[in-house]
């Protein structure tokens, strides 16, 4: 068994977009997690910000994955799930939290920031009612334009909002695992298949080297 602090570990993994399609952020995350002797269970569901995950809510697209087995892609099909729900069904030592994209609002001219507080306490707040620890990963560099409007200086300024905000959470800036441009992108938004796994090696780097009271205790 790996000597890492995420040795053990049951995580559940929730994310937007990037954990929803084949090929994208879900596999080598897992992967990487994996590998560093954590039992893994992630589910992405496109679009969905972190309110969606205390109700049901039906998304365009979705994908689940448990360990390293085969990504289930669920399609239209998909829906979130309430986290109190997920948690007492898996019973995680921690919620991993890649939910940062969706919520940017990169198209509009103003951050929803007051929107984007209520919904981020909300899911933090039910987390930790449960004695669950939570990690959140914030938004990677992307290209600028696109499709989804993804820019830089919104991109900072999410990633700044989520730091001040996600507590008691960890916060892992992704920002700070890559230079910009550096990751290629598909859409201004969305990686390459060298990009997923590189973001998600680092991911897996990041979070094994938390505070152990980060990751264990409190149930």
């Amino acid at each position: 068994m790996p000597s890492s602090a995420l040795a053990g570990l049951t995580l559940l993994v929730l994310g937007e977009s990037h954990m929803s399609l084949q090929n994208h952020l879900t596999e080598p995350l897992n992967a990487a997690l994996t590998q560093k002797g954590a039992i893994v269970h992630s589910i992405g569901a496109c679009g969905a910000s972190a309110g969606d995950w205390l109700i049901t809510k039906k998304v365009d697209c979705g994908a689940e994955l448990k360990g390293t087995g085969k990504l289930l892609i669920k399609g239209r099909e998909a829906t979130t799930t309430p986290i109190k729900d997920l948690i007492a069904k898996n019973k995680p030592d921690v919620v991993v939290l890649v939910i940062g994209d969706t919520m940017a609002s990169y198209d509009k001219p103003a951050f929803p920031k007051a929107w984007a507080w209520q919904s981020v306490t909300n899911l933090t707040k039910a987390i930790s009612a449960t004695g669950t620890k939570c990690v959140w990963v914030g938004p990677a560099w992307g290209k600028e334009g696109g499709m989804y409007k993804k820019n830089d200086a919104r991109t900072q300024l999410m990633s700044k909002f989520l730091a001040a905000n996600v507590a008691p959470c960890s916060y892992i800036d992704s920002l700070s695992l890559s230079k910009p441009g550096q990751w290629v992108t598909t859409d201004g938004q969305h990686f390459t298949v060298a990009g997923y796994k590189a973001w998600g090696g680092a991911i897996a780097e990041a979070m094994s080297k938390l505070p152990a009271d980060k990751l264990k205790g409190g149930k």
